[in-house]
């Protein structure tokens, strides 16, 4: 399957703001936003382009996309299924996106960004419910209990995620037991819950078109 292999501070500069895809670095003085923030590309810096109309509704997707590490026919499964489903469209698309394994996996603390929480689910080191799942797009549901397996728990990456979740704010949605390194669905998470500057209305009328 495709998938995206270029630096990731491309994707912040395109966008405009920060996506926090590194963990770490995006909080530190070496984010390349801070630097640069300019779209990337030879004319980036001086093509200065007011984006209105179906290019505000197109960024807002390719924004939602790239924070969870979505392809384009993935992403758009999710929203016709959102528009299944009873509820505002676009706070139902958030919600499966949340629900994605790999992005639980970063809430609980156990990745300092989606890419490397991905990546640890597809190595095989999380387990949900006491069963080895490596899909990172496996949709978790209330109840589950999601733990990083036992021969697992000395792989360098979760003490530096753990020193890193520390100091960030539990989803109210999540139960987290970071000393055991594991956590439990406790309830589907709300847009209230979902803090990201994704404006997901504009997803819905792109798609809607």
């Amino acid at each position: 399957m495709a998938r995206y292999t270029d630096a990731v501070c491309r994707l912040c500069r395109r966008e405009g703001i920060k996506l926090f895809l590194k963990g770490t670095k995006c909080f530190s003085d070496k984010c390349p936003i801070e630097k640069r923030n300019f779209a990337p590309g030879q004319h980036g810096k001086d093509r200065k382009t007011k984006v209105v109309g179906y290019g505000l509704q197109l960024r807002e997707k390719q924004k939602a996309k790239r924070i969870y590490f979505t392809q384009e026919g993935q992403f758009r499964n999710y929203f016709e299924k959102a528009v299944r489903f009873k509820g505002v469209t676009g706070a139902k698309l958030l919600e499966q996106l949340e629900r994605r394994l790999d992005n639980v996996v970063y809430r609980l603390g156990f990745g300092i960004s989606r890419r490397q929480a991905r990546q640890l689910v597809r190595h095989g080191h999380v387990q949900v419910n006491g069963r080895k799942v490596n899909i990172p797009s496996y949709e978790v549901s209330v109840g589950e209990e999601i733990a990083i397996r036992e021969s697992s728990r000395k792989v360098p990456i979760l003490e530096i995620a753990k020193d890193f979740a520390s100091h960030q704010p539990a989803p109210v949605w999540l139960e987290i037991d970071r000393e055991n390194y594991k956590g439990r669905v406790i309830a589907l998470p709300r847009r209230e819950d979902i803090q990201l500057p994704v404006n997901e209305q504009l997803i819905v009328e792109l798609y809607s078109k």
